[in-house]
């Protein structure tokens, strides 16, 4: 049991870090866009690479973001019968229903890593005027939704452990600041 506990707290642990960096990007794109704001309004000299670039690092932003906003409950969910039932309930309606959750991720996590390997293999490029590579946008679908999966399957297990009411497990909101188990 302890090697499951390790396990859910090492990959909520993961996502945690990575959600904490990945959330530095806003200021990267706030600056970015300044930026070109600057230069565009103030200069009359508008750059050809801040929108591109922009775009691309939300596009990380919003993939790679998706295992710690997972680990700290903020998805969102339709509460109009969740929202009534006890915590029992609760996490058996969300293991019913993670079946759905895990057949979209095997899904995105096939058909992304089938893209990503073939922007690699061909170094693919924006074809724009900067022509920034954009292989590594399209690598971190696949990484991100891994990453969501494993917390993915921390969420089932955490779940399973309030369904069957076991007595090592400990409840998010009742647990202290960053302790799952």
């Amino acid at each position: 049991m302890k090697a499951l506990t390790a396990f859910m707290n090492g990959i909520t642990r993961l996502n945690d870090f990575i959600g904490r960096w990945i959330a530095l990007l806003v200021f990267a794109m706030f600056a970015f866009l300044l930026l070109e704001v600057g230069f565009r309004y103030l200069l009359n000299s508008p750059t050809v690479w801040t929108n591109e670039l922009t775009q691309m690092l939300f596009g990380i932003y919003a993939v790679m973001s998706g295992g710690y906003i997972m680990a700290h409950r903020g998805h969102v969910n339709v509460d109009l019968l969740h929202a009534k039932l006890p915590p029992r309930g609760r996490a058996v309606v969300d293991i019913l229903s993670s079946s759905v959750f895990f057949i979209f991720m095997l899904a995105l996590l096939y058909f992304g890593y089938d893209m990503a390997q073939e922007s690699i293999s061909s170094w693919e490029t924006s074809f724009s005027a900067w022509n920034p590579p954009i292989w590594p946008v399209k690598l971190a679908i696949p990484v991100a939704t891994a990453l969501l999966t494993l917390q993915g399957i921390v969420k089932l297990l955490q779940d399973i452990a309030i369904a069957c009411n076991l007595s090592y497990y400990k409840p998010q909101d009742e647990a202290s600041e960053g302790e799952m188990l």
